[in-house]
């Protein structure tokens, strides 16, 4: 009996120490004021022009990483979001909403200029090459992969965070916004900050 006592927590301690996997549940904390990350980025927008958050500098920036073939939290999240600023009035011309494609391989700047805008003219699309688009989703602590469905090399899917984050209109990261939030939370929280 102490042996298979001993063998059990061996075990049990050996599998712990294994690699652990990304929850892509878990979402970062409520408030990002005080993180040491999400700083910067460098990608492209669909119409070929190098951007950075200092582009946006004046208004509230939401800041959400997915893909256009995403077929349930992407297409939610952004019809949430024009939701939200549709609420807002005015004060909707302060936010600038941002879309930065996981799947650069798929999502091409024409792609992207087709989906992008079709939830809300003013929303941009985002993207980068494979290393950009890591180094940019590394500075966010963002998780992202490629799941493959079936054999078929080309047909997959892209497993990533889902959220938003907002940064206020000096260029701070002072929220996340999670999956779950709805239309009228969001338009608060931007009126929040741009208040």
């Amino acid at each position: 009996m102490r042996k298979l006592t001993f063998l059990v927590v061996f075990f049990a301690l050996l599998w712990g120490c294994g690699e652990k996997k990304p929850n892509l549940y878990s979402t970062p904390p409520r408030d990002l004021s005080s993180v040491s990350y999400g700083k910067d980025f460098h990608l492209t927008d669909f119409d070929g022009k190098p951007r950075q958050l200092s582009d946006f500098r004046g208004k509230a920036v939401v800041l959400f990483f997915g893909y256009t073939h995403c077929p349930d939290v992407c297409p939610t999240t952004l019809s949430d979001l024009a939701i939200a600023l549709h609420k807002m009035g005015a004060n909707a011309k302060r936010v600038q909403v941002l879309f930065v494609t996981v799947d650069p391989d798929r999502d091409t700047p024409a792609i992207l200029k087709k989906y992008v805008p079709s939830f809300n003219p003013a929303f941009l699309g985002l993207y980068g090459n494979a290393e950009e688009t890591r180094k940019t989703a590394d500075e966010f602590h963002v998780f992202y992969q490629k799941v493959q469905i079936e054999d078929d090399m080309k047909n997959y899917a892209m497993d990533h965070t889902a959220g938003c984050f907002v940064f206020d209109p000096s260029g701070r990261l002072r929220t996340y916004m999670p999956y779950s939030e709805k239309p009228p939370e969001m338009a608060q929280d931007l009126e929040k900050l741009l208040s």
